[in-house]
């Protein structure tokens, strides 16, 4: 999967601009399964997550071509409802294609989803919710089989506020005349995102940014032209780096709005953090420990962002705790960051990091998306030559990582296939 040679102990300084959202592309392009005309979606980023999509969407029968940082989609001759397991198992989001193809061909054929090893993931919530509006679904052999005759209006009350689930039961509603009520929805900005996009396809959908959205369905949506939001998880990695290595960035294309459980950690930490229109800059002389972080749904503290400040923390003066309430098994990152000298005290979902002067350079292995990218900011942060091994994982989710990096002063170097 590739290694990352990083030579550490340099502050970053430089000016980034932040891409298109992961979270938001994925079941936007899932979306695009319903539209009977041309998507093109604009800032689309160069990640792997996207061209698993892509490849999903080339095996169901939909054209797709990209052009630069535009991505066209091409759904009209779409005819397969089945993804096979070589691509399920390449990314957990392709469990969003099950309520587009449920929506547009009233049945689905998936394997068990794959992607970043969190904990358990059940899809119990997507399941259920479908379950409630009409649709039948069984594992037969590890494959899940969904058929619905027809869906029908009703109001369905989410145990948990699950993004997946959220955008599952948007998609599937949009194909059901009457109005479907989602309960307890994920409140994400991805969510409106998503919403944005169906929106300018000509979908009547309300409550964007709340827990409770309403989507009045059956009409046929037509194609549009729509951008991104930027990406906030790739904001708060970078902004965490330049904490890490006690640096100065500047962030352009953000939603500074977005990012505030982060930067308000940040400027706990001691960071200096400024805010403009569609820009965001972070200073940081030195860390210190803040109050405990304790991971929730939006607009509490981001569980994508727990790993990586988790990383800037570790050379924080004092102690910091860390509370993992998301996913369960989201603390893979830490036996390689004790490893370069961090004094990490972890039980369940708990973690407790008191603060060391400095880190020193290792090898180690990225295990997730997140947690590889934390330990990068490590390496970054830590005097010396450290190799990042299995760091495709990074490139699922961030375009040009190591690029980037260089042009901030980082001292970082990818290499395929080791």
């Amino acid at each position: 999967m590739g290694q990352y040679e990083i030579i550490g102990g340099s502050p970053l300084r430089g000016e980034i601009r932040i891409h298109g959202a992961k979270n938001s592309v994925l079941p936007i392009l899932a979306a695009t399964l319903l539209c009977e005309s041309c998507c093109v979606i604009e800032d689309c980023p160069y990640i792997r997550d996207v061209d698993t999509a892509v490849e999903i969407l080339e095996h169901l029968g939909c054209r797709v071509q990209r052009r630069g940082s535009e991505l066209t989609v091409d759904s009209t001759a779409a005819n397969r409802w089945e993804i096979p397991p070589q691509l399920m198992g390449k990314m957990r989001g392709a469990i969003l294609f099950l309520g587009a193809l449920l929506s547009r061909f009233s049945q689905a054929r998936l394997s068990q989803p794959g992607g970043c090893p969190l904990g358990d993931r059940p899809i119990d919530l997507h399941l259920g919710g479908l379950g409630h509006m009409g649709a039948r679904c069984q594992f037969r052999d590890s494959v899940l089989y969904c058929q619905v005759d027809r869906f029908c209006p009703s109001t369905v009350a989410l145990p948990f506020p699950s993004v997946g689930a959220t955008e599952n039961l948007l998609l599937a509603a949009l194909s059901c005349p009457g109005e479907t009520v989602i309960c307890n929805a994920a409140r994400e900005p991805e969510i409106a995102d998503l919403m944005g996009f169906l929106r300018a396809c000509g979908a009547e959908l309300r409550g964007d940014g709340s827990s409770v959205l309403r989507i009045r369905g059956g009409k046929k949506l037509r194609g549009c032209r729509y951008r991104l939001m930027p990406d906030r998880m790739e904001a708060a990695t970078y902004l965490a780096a330049a904490a890490a290595t006690r640096g100065e960035l500047l962030l352009k294309n953000v939603r500074p709005e977005h990012l505030r459980a982060v930067t308000n950690v940040l400027q706990e930490a001691g960071c200096r953090i400024w805010e403009g229109s569609g820009e965001l800059s972070l200073h940081c002389h030195s860390l210190r420990g803040v109050s405990p972080i304790r991971t929730a749904p939006y607009d509490g503290f981001p569980t994508d962002a727990q790993a990586p400040v988790m990383a800037a923390m570790a050379t924080a003066e004092g102690t910091t705790v860390f509370e993992e309430t998301v996913f369960s098994d989201r603390m893979g990152h830490i036996p390689a960051l004790c490893a370069m000298g961090a004094k990490i005290s972890a039980a369940k979902r708990c973690a407790v990091v008191q603060g060391v002067p400095r880190l020193k350079p290792a090898r180690a292995c990225a295990t997730d998306l997140r947690g590889g990218a934390a330990l990068a900011i490590a390496m970054l942060a830590a005097p010396g030559r450290s190799i990042l091994r299995d760091a495709g994982h990074i490139c699922r989710g961030y375009e040009r990582f190591d690029a980037i990096l260089r042009t901030c002063g980082a001292q970082i170097q990818y290499t395929e296939g080791l």
